[in-house]
């Protein structure tokens, strides 16, 4: 009977659709019975589609379309209703139409369908997904990761033939067509695929992340390169490559043990962002009255930019104009202020980020200039995500060399006016100072490597140190070998002791071959420097060593060694850490897990030097046997150490 009966309906379904348009279907599946008409009448819809499964069960679609407003939209698909639907205040082409999916819901496809008063219809075919992993598999970036940062336009052409996207075929005209390698703030045609051709590379250093910055599309007129001019939140520039290889590169950063983070802006787009032209409330930005009176000859002149007064977020006594005009001043000209009290836009930012984690299966997040934007927003985003993605991580860019600061911005931070960030991980950017002062300064009472010990004191103030990220140097500051004015040993000692930190590592592209920007210190574009061998044609390649001098070849070296133990020590990750006064020039800092005790010893003397070890007799190596983790020898720990070249040392009590 129930063949029977199934036979039935099956003839039933057939007939009906080959009655109807090819593009009709019956959706039978999930007990929907609606006719499902793939159509696609509407100019843009986002999210592009969604996933069930959620904590949080609503959904707000930004609906752009002519006249969009003047329609009423409706959804017939089993465990999805519309609640309400939402008009903008300065454009008729937007409509806000927040949906609430049940916990029953299937994933599948469907038409959200709009009328209006004539009759007219317009039809969008929507998509449920079911989601490729449980949340809590989204593991993010901790203490264990060493994080490879790269500036996409600038490591590896690999494919030439994106370099000029309106030469391909079905590419749209963008407003920067051509590369020019001579100018360092034109685009040098870096892409996805020069990244995914070396991750192997990346691998056996010992990184176990890698940051790209944004790869998002910035279809601007100049210095588009960077990523940080966002013109469409949804899509890849093409110049990098498709959607389709950004998440091959988070599939085979995975293959290899390794993670993806993405770089995202929300404090600010492009000035060529596709709303700009139509926007859809009268607060969408920040001064948007200053901008539409003056949006015919705009330019830094007519810009209100933002004072950059960051502490105005924590200072009791701050102006609310001070604090006004950190958060809702522009960067520069070019990039509009986005304004998170807009109900709309903030939805629309948090929902962003959520789709990007599902659609590239990301490992972590770093957010840009995290205290430009309205920081209640910014603890919703953050709470949002990590409501969704219990094990994930977020880092904040706080550029501060004030520890409380950085301290305020961390979950779980004991902040006075009770604000709670719900972000993991800050940039630690004073104790990256610290350690340049201490290796550029002689030494005595109070300079030199005491900043490194008083700075590391500093750690008593943070909720959770070993969350906090820690680098030599990054896109937007002097190169870490420039910062030590060429000292190869210095840049040495530096990078040892960021990584034995217990902090999350991060470096910058070329550290491992000293790359540095001695002919014009700080300038941005000499910072982002191409990487050799990253182009056809190229002399030195830093992949294959060719044309690398001695010193250079010494730094890669030394990282690989460092970075591929670091990668394997718990000790390093995990473990206690203690640390002692400096003494005759030297540091010695130790981090401890179980049976494996890891030594750094900075040494800042140019000439041979002993060092009685009875000083450090409480951490207990007295008569065991040592490893030096970059040549292999092994040292026994008793009475002294002869300290005969400067430069850091650093040991290890395992014995793999």
């Amino acid at each position: 009977m129930k063949k029977q009966m199934y036979l039935f309906f099956s003839c039933i379904i057939a007939l009906s659709v080959s009655c109807k348009d090819q593009s009709s279907t019956n959706d039978v599946v999930n007990g929907n019975s609606l006719e499902l008409i793939d159509k696609n009448d509407i100019e843009r819809i986002e999210p592009p589609n969604w996933w069930i499964g959620f904590e949080n069960d609503k959904l707000q679609l930004l609906v752009k379309h002519n006249n969009i407003a003047e329609y009423t939209p409706s959804i017939s698909y089993k465990g999805v209703s519309i609640e309400k639907v939402s008009k903008g205040d300065n454009s008729n082409n937007y409509l806000f139409i927040d949906v609430l999916i049940s916990e029953t819901v299937s994933a599948g496809t469907f038409n959200i369908k709009f009328k209006n008063a004539s009759g007219d219809e317009l039809i969008h075919t929507y998509q449920l997904k079911n989601r490729l992993k449980p949340a809590e598999d989204f593991i993010g970036f901790d203490s264990s990761d060493a994080i490879y940062l790269i500036t996409p336009d600038r490591f590896v052409n690999a494919n030439p033939n994106n370099d000029s996207p309106a030469a391909m075929e079905g590419q749209e005209q963008l407003l920067e067509q051509t590369i020019d390698r001579n100018n360092s703030y034109a685009r040098h045609g870096g892409d996805i695929e020069g990244i995914l051709n070396h991750l192997d590379y990346i691998h056996d250093l010992g990184f176990t992340a890698i940051w790209p910055q944004p790869m998002l599309i910035n279809d601007m007129k100049e210095g588009s390169y960077h990523g940080y001019a966002i013109t469409d939140l949804y899509k890849i520039d093409p110049r990098f490559g498709t959607l389709e290889d950004y998440q091959t590169l988070s599939q085979k950063a995975k293959e290899r043990g390794m993670k993806l983070i993405m770089d995202q802006v929300a404090n600010h787009c492009g000035l060529e962002h596709w709303w700009m032209k139509d926007l859809p409330f009268k607060d969408w930005l920040n001064l948007q009255d200053n901008y539409e009176k003056n949006k015919n000859n705009w330019d830094w002149k007519t810009t209100t930019h933002s004072n950059h007064r960051r502490t105005a977020n924590q200072d009791i006594y701050a102006s609310q104009h001070d604090k006004d005009g950190n958060s809702d001043g522009w960067f520069v000209a070019t990039m509009p202020d986005l304004n998170q009290r807009n109900p709309f836009l903030a939805t629309y930012i948090i929902q962003n980020s959520i789709w990007w984690i599902e659609t590239a299966q990301l490992d972590g997040i770093r957010q840009d200039t995290y205290p430009y934007p309205d920081k209640d927003f910014m603890s919703d985003w953050a709470g949002a995500i990590m409501t969704e993605y219990p094990n994930f991580n977020i880092v904040g860019e706080e550029w501060s060399y004030n520890p409380l600061l950085i301290g305020y911005w961390q979950e779980g931070a004991n902040n006075r006016d009770g604000y709670d960030s719900n972000l993991k991980s800050t940039m630690d950017f004073a104790m990256q100072a610290k350690v340049v002062e201490a290796l550029n300064e002689e030494e005595s009472w109070d300079k030199g490597l005491v900043k490194i010990y008083e700075g590391l004191a500093n750690d008593f103030h943070y909720a959770n140190p070993k969350s906090i990220m820690i680098f030599p140097g990054n896109h937007d500051m002097s190169r870490i070998f420039t910062q030590l004015k060429g000292d190869v040993a210095n840049t040495k000692m530096a990078v040892a002791t960021y990584a034995m930190m217990p902090r999350i590592l991060q470096m910058y592209y070329g550290t491992e071959i000293l790359m540095d920007d001695f002919e014009i210190p700080g300038d941005h574009g000499l910072i982002r420097t191409d990487y050799p061998g990253g182009w056809q044609g190229d002399t030195v390649s830093a992949f294959t060593g060719e044309g690398l001098s001695i010193e250079q070849k010494g730094m890669q070296s030394f990282m690989t060694k460092l970075l591929n133990y670091r990668k394997k020590s718990k000790a390093i990750h995990d473990g206690k850490t203690v640390h002692f006064s400096p003494f005759m020039g030297t540091y010695f800092l130790f981090r401890t897990l179980g049976d494996e005790t890891v030594v750094l010893i900075i040494n800042k003397n140019d000439e041979p030097i002993t060092i009685d070890l009875k000083r450090y007799t409480e951490i207990g190596l007295d008569g065991k046997t040592l490893t030096n983790i970059i040549t292999g020898e092994t040292f026994d720990w008793n009475d002294a150490i002869d300290l005969s070249v400067k430069g850091p040392l650093l040991l290890t009590t395992k014995t793999e």
